[in-house]
């Protein structure tokens, strides 16, 4: 009875709210075989920055009660104080959603975002101990979880929960710990964000050496496109030792006509933008030194700014919690002295004297152009010509201060 009342329940929350929630979802010990569902639904990249990788859901069926709901792992509020601090320290919270399955696909049309649904081989009680621990998951005490981009986030939050229903085990095509394939996680970030280049440069600098280490492909598996492919090839392995396909079918169930093609940016690259301000840089630069101009005003603005972004990466490696920012090389060439001890460097190169701090700048920056190679972080093309800037403008002083002295 009690059951009962729970079904018809949910079934009223479901009409009369299409992105309502569902706060109980167990599923009747008595429905008959093949009567529920369980698919795990991909969903295509989009255009914003956090839509960039795709996304995991988990779509329960019930024919026999009808309903059909979609839980999500990826439901976070930007609006929640120092959301922006928060993320940046990595101590972001995300929680379990649910809504209907006919809201989620029409979000997602009108998001021009192509949906594959994959179904998933299990027997009756591993559906219903599915549903069962998302219906715990979901419970207010236990709904809300620390993200964590590479480690616990929308793609492997269902896949952990999928593996956990299963009675037996689940056995992937190919061996998950190993790590030989020598992709990385900036590798992955860079095959997403395609034609989306300035988003690829900051996250390019945000991420330190950690992102640059081979991973396992279980690692892999924070992209949901990645989850996709290896569900596809797994088996299940029951207690009895025999095997059986995880996915039964897979189909896309929701078809925009659109491709990845049609959220990417154009414009000036970041490339080109770095190699402009070179060119700038060096004519200006040029000029001074013929005219014995110092021109500390490029100086305040290259300087401040590169402080600027210093403060960020400092931030980012000593105190956040996101993984693979630290150690970061970077700090080498934006860092927050460049903030700090801009007044007495001015205070210098304005009067035509040397600048200590231009002068071990310079050394810095040209053991870091030199061993760029050997270090081990990879590091954006467009950094070059940024740290050719700031040395460039470090020389300027010395060649002054020399023509000075003469």
């Amino acid at each position: 009875m009690k059951q009962n009342w729970f079904v018809i329940l949910c079934n009223i929350i479901l009409f009369f709210s299409p992105c309502a929630t569902i706060a109980q979802t167990q599923a009747p010990q008595k429905d008959i075989p093949d009567s529920i569902r369980i698919s795990l639904l991909t969903c295509a990249p989009g255009g914003e920055i956090y839509y960039l990788f795709g996304h995991t859901a988990i779509r329960y069926e019930n024919f026999t009660h009808g309903i059909d709901a979609v839980f999500n792992y990826g439901i976070f509020d930007f609006n929640a104080p120092y959301f922006i601090f928060r993320f940046a320290l990595g101590s972001t919270d995300y929680q379990l959603g649910a809504t209907n399955y006919k809201h989620f696909a029409s979000e997602y049309y009108a998001l021009g975002r192509d949906v594959w649904q994959q179904t998933l081989n299990l027997t009756q009680d591993e559906k219903e101990r599915l549903i069962s621990q998302l219906e715990d998951n979901y419970q207010p005490e236990n709904r809300v979880y620390r993200y964590n981009f590479f480690y616990d986030n929308c793609a492997t939050r269902p896949r952990d929960q999928i593996e956990r229903a299963i009675d037996g085990t689940l056995q992937y095509a190919d061996n998950m710990t190993d790590s030989s394939t020598g992709i990385t996680y900036r590798d992955l970030l860079h095959k997403y964000s395609e034609g989306h280049l300035w988003s690829r440069l900051g996250m390019d600098l945000c991420m330190g050496s950690k992102a640059d280490r081979p991973i396992s492909r279980r690692e892999m598996m924070f992209v949901p496109f990645n989850v996709q492919e290896y569900f596809n090839a797994a088996h299940i392995i029951d207690k009895e030792g025999k095997a059986r396909p995880l996915v039964t079918s897979e189909e896309k169930i929701v078809v925009t006509g659109k491709t990845a093609a049609d959220f990417q940016t154009g414009g000036i690259t970041p490339v080109q933008s770095a190699l402009l301000l070179l060119l700038l840089v060096i004519i200006a630069t040029y000029y001074g030194i013929s005219r014995g101009k110092t021109l500390w005003g490029i100086d305040a603005i290259l300087f401040a700014t590169a402080g600027a972004a210093g403060c960020i990466l400092a931030f980012l490696t000593f105190f956040s919690e996101h993984p693979a920012v630290s150690p970061n090389y970077l700090l080498f060439v934006f860092h927050p002295l460049h903030i700090f001890c801009l007044p007495c460097m001015l205070n210098r190169v304005r009067k035509r004297k040397l600048s200590r701090y231009m002068l071990g700048n310079l050394v810095t920056l040209t053991l870091f152009i030199s061993f760029w190679a050997i270090i081990p972080q990879k590091f954006p093309i467009a950094v070059l010509p940024l740290a050719l800037c700031l040395l460039i403008r470090s020389t300027s002083n010395l060649v002054l201060t020399y023509k000075q002295k003469e």
